[in-house]
């Protein structure tokens, strides 16, 4: 789709604290489109999307929304530690977000964690989420998982990693890297899974993965699309690791596109 969608941004307002989000308009062929709204990994922020919500946009002829989640980017710092649910009581903070940005009905999209947010979402919003789509998700703690992370947490040793995070994060920077890591190697995950949230879905799934993903195996995006309507076998992207849209936007791009052409989605 020609042209550069027009971009606002907007502060929501919740219990906890204040949000950040993005909204990128795609023009008149957007407003008759349910919007897609993207969830982060657990590092990211809206800024870290980098163009990708732009490219999306043009690409489906969609308003694409990014927002940073309570503590992380440009929202407000979290109220205190993570707690071990965090991935399905983001169901519960989305509620304002749909509330004050008005999506009577949307798309969900989700990278990393974020994938298990969005499909927390899905469940609980079943009565507005008209798709799904996770990215690089993971459905189960796995030990590539916890390899990953460690192998992460021990290159932010280097000053100018952690830089780069506070330029994002500012001075939530340390909570957004330690929320990581001590939550995925805490007790309550060493069995956790997304089934429950997984079981509630009741749109049609699209699960993509990057075949050297260094942070889940193909049994993650398999085990989404065994327990989601939709394809049942997952989209995965040849050459491409943990981050697709930013190792390969367009070849990401592609099969979003085409599922929610296909999509009974307004």
């Amino acid at each position: 789709m020609a042209g550069t969608p027009e971009r606002q941004e907007w502060r929501i307002a919740t219990p906890a604290g204040t949000l950040h989000a993005v909204r990128h308009r795609a023009g008149d062929a957007g407003e008759r489109r349910s919007p897609i709204v993207l969830m982060h990994d657990s590092l990211g922020c809206v800024a870290l999307w980098r163009d990708f919500p732009e490219r999306l946009a043009r690409a489906t002829g969609r308003e694409v929304i990014a927002y940073d989640r309570l503590g992380y980017g440009r929202s407000a710092p979290y109220p205190g530690p993570q707690p071990s649910d965090f991935i399905e009581e983001e169901a519960t903070s989305f509620k304002a977000v749909r509330e004050q940005l008005d999506l009577e009905r949307f798309v969900m999209l989700g990278h990393s964690v974020g994938g298990g947010m969005a499909t927390a979402i899905a469940g609980r919003h079943a009565d507005g989420c008209e798709a799904l789509v996770t990215v690089a998700a993971q459905a189960f703690t796995e030990p590539r998982t916890l390899a990953g992370i460690r192998e992460a947490k021990r290159a932010f040793a280097d000053p100018d990693r952690m830089a780069r995070l506070a330029r994002h994060h500012g001075d939530k920077a340390d909570w957004v890297l330690d929320a990581w890591v001590e939550t995925w190697h805490s007790a309550p995950f060493a069995h956790w899974t997304l089934d429950d949230s997984l079981a509630r879905v009741r749109c049609p799934t699209l699960a993509i993965h990057g075949e050297q993903d260094e942070f889940g195996s193909l049994a993650q995006p398999r085990r989404i699309a065994a327990l989601t309507p939709g394809p049942a076998e997952p989209t995965i992207l040849t050459d491409c690791g943990h981050v697709p849209h930013r190792e390969s936007p367009e070849r990401l791009i592609a099969p979003v596109r085409s599922f929610l052409a296909t999509s009974p989605s307004r």
